[in-house]
């Protein structure tokens, strides 16, 4: 099935990504080849919004099973997205890209505050914006800020790029049988736990309408493939 038809559209990259074969951090490199892909995919006349998460630098939830208040480690992988999303922001202006990082915890010396008007306004001037700290609040996953985000903006779609090609019926990694949706009903990923997004963000793109396209991020070039509907990908939506 192919792409729905998009002017706005809010992309969803793991931490994990920016860490390119590093085994914790940002690699500059790789960071600024993410960026590339992003303004090409500008380049189309798409209105971009960007969440990134924080796994590479620190994850609440794994902080917590190591003793760590899970309330705390939460807002420190908050904190940790925000400094993902100046290094995208950097490698993006270095590539001619105006943006604007705008966090849910409010930290003025470093960037904006969360104010959806005024992202809407970025957005019309052809800005980038890059939505940092999750929701602001702990318990919640960066997948959970991507969903809130996309349904406040309007967008026409939640691309979220991972370390796989789409959503297989059991983890291909560990699976050589599993095998992979074209596109998949918003009901079946909740019924089979099938994990693409924490069950929340999956149930707010279901009750706002937005599709999520799930794709590999680590393939050079498959943001404008999977946009211009030719990438390899898997698409969640509900059921015609």
């Amino acid at each position: 099935m192919s792409m729905p038809v998009i002017k706005r559209v809010l992309l969803k990259l793991s931490g994990e990504v920016l860490m390119g074969e590093q085994e914790y951090g940002i690699d500059p490199a790789y960071v600024a080849r993410l960026a590339e892909e992003v303004k090409a995919a500008k380049d189309t006349g798409l209105e971009i919004c960007l969440v990134i998460g924080g796994g590479n630098i620190f994850r609440g939830v794994a902080g917590a099973a190591k003793g760590l208040d899970r309330t705390t480690g939460d807002y420190m992988g908050m904190l940790a997205t925000v400094m993902n999303a100046l290094a995208m922001q950097n490698a993006l202006e270095q590539l001619g890209v105006q943006t604007r990082v705008q966090s849910a915890i409010p930290m003025a010396s470093v960037c904006e505050p969360y104010i959806r008007r005024r992202a809407e306004r970025h957005l019309q001037k052809g800005r980038i914006v890059i939505f940092a700290a999750g929701t602001g609040n702990p318990f919640f996953t960066t997948d959970t800020g991507a969903a809130l985000r996309a349904a406040e903006m309007s967008c026409d779609a939640l691309l979220k790029g991972t370390s796989v090609d789409g959503v297989y019926n059991a983890d291909p990694k560990k699976d050589p049988e599993a095998t992979r949706f074209e596109t998949i009903s918003y009901d079946r990923v909740l019924s089979d736990n099938l994990k693409v997004m924490d069950a929340a963000a999956v149930a707010l793109c279901r009750e706002n309408d937005i599709p999520i396209v799930v794709f590999s991020i680590r393939e050079k070039g498959n943001v404008a493939r999977v946009l211009a509907g030719e990438g390899v990908q898997t698409i969640v939506q509900e059921e015609s």
